[in-house]
């Protein structure tokens, strides 16, 4: 073991600080770019600023750049820092991970200038992707890890969504926009709960003040990967609502009982915890959300928005935030007060873009400017905060 750190060590090359490790980068963008294009997006809505696309609508415009720009900033930083603790393997860092974050900057700045430049930005998007994939499996197949392979496929499927997002604009592929979007958010979710599978009980174990073993159980998580599969395929491919619903409220119950088994009062001192916690609990809104449409007559937008902002946006933000110290020498048990403001808010602001429009749908424009408003401001406040703890070495002395 010590030859091998002292192999690793000796290979190294001076490299900016920011590109030592997969999250650095990718981290910092992302929070940026939520930013801009949340400000961009609510420059479209509510000013009516010229939108340059004019082979997709403002609206999946929004939709994509937060699921494959966004959240894909996010998995690749998560991902590459993920599997070098899972396999032992260094992921890329340096010369190889800048060309992968070009690649990935290139296409969300291509998207942005208009529909003449969509066709070269996705080749850059599918450039991305494909790098990513080759740059999380090769350490994943040298370790042998083959139960990671859940967690690669998903990717995989990501970036075969993508593709056929593009295919779509390009009228190559019938049903390929929306197979894209929502496949991609879809595939994100199922993402987001089969490593929250694995991460939130140890969090939460290692992070509360107390000793505590969380409830675990084997046929909740081979269950809930079955309805979650036949949620993923109705949706897409069968346009059955009903069975949808079904599988939605199934999906309720199952996950319900597992962050009931997570549960533990210490969350609460803890705002990295409750923050995920919370998240998770935002998702199964989401799922019974999906039930009401059927049951109910409820609009699919208040549900996928609980998946989106509620869900995604604040789980994102958590994982980022506690990464971003444990990877740099800090104490995840301290981090600063204002990121707990920042999740106060977003919490706050999925309340918003959630209930406000199911209770009150005269004001549904006054919802959706006040939850704008409000993930832009958390994540500025992450950004500030995070900006100097990404950029800078680790504050052990060590690399990464």
């Amino acid at each position: 073991m010590d030859t091998k750190k002292n192999l690793l060590a000796n290979s190294r090359v001076p490299t900016i600080t920011l590109f030592n490790l997969g999250f650095r980068a990718f981290f910092l963008a992302a929070g940026i770019f939520s930013i801009i294009t949340m400000a961009l997006w609510a420059a479209i809505y509510f000013l009516h600023v010229p939108f340059p696309l004019h082979d997709i609508s403002s609206s999946q415009w929004h939709a994509h750049e937060m699921i494959y720009g966004y959240c894909m900033a996010v998995i690749a930083g998560f991902l590459l820092t993920a599997v070098k603790n899972w396999t032992g393997m260094q992921t890329i860092y340096g010369t190889p991970l800048m060309l992968l974050f070009a690649l990935w900057v290139t296409a969300r700045l291509l998207f942005m200038l208009g529909s003449p430049y969509l066709f070269v930005a996705g080749i850059f998007d599918a450039l991305f992707m494909l790098g990513l994939i080759v740059a999380v499996s090769t350490p994943i197949i040298k370790a042998k890890q083959w139960r990671q392979i859940a967690v690669l496929s998903k990717l995989i499927l990501l970036s075969a969504g993508n593709i056929s997002f593009y295919l779509g604009l390009s009228n190559l592929l019938d049903s390929g926009v929306y197979w894209g979007l929502y496949g991609g958010l879809y595939l994100v979710i199922g993402l987001i709960l089969t490593v929250g599978r694995r991460v939130l009980p140890f969090f939460i174990e290692r992070g509360v003040d107390y000793q505590v073993k969380l409830f675990n159980s084997k046929w909740i998580d081979g269950l809930s990967l079955v309805l979650f599969l036949g949620f993923f395929i109705t949706e897409l491919f069968l346009s059955n609502q009903a069975l949808s619903s079904y599988l939605a409220l199934s999906l309720l119950l199952i996950h319900s009982v597992r962050l009931i088994g997570w549960y533990t009062p210490g969350i609460w001192q803890k705002s990295l915890l409750w923050s995920i916690y919370l998240s998770f609990w935002f998702i199964c809104i989401g799922f019974l959300l999906f039930a009401g449409i059927h049951f109910w007559g409820l609009s699919k937008f208040i549900a996928i928005h609980a998946f989106a902002y509620g869900g995604i946006g604040v789980i994102t933000l958590g994982m980022m935030s506690r990464v971003a110290l444990g990877h740099t020498g800090r104490d995840i048990k301290n981090p600063s007060v204002a990121i707990g403001y920042a999740f106060r808010l977003l919490l706050l602001g999925a309340a918003i873009r959630i209930f406000g429009p199911l209770f009150n749908s005269t004001n549904y424009v006054i919802w959706i400017g006040l939850s704008q408003a409000i993930w832009i401001i958390s994540f500025f406040i992450f950004t500030v905060i995070y900006l100097p703890i990404l950029s800078k070495p680790r504050v052990d002395g060590q690399f990464g």
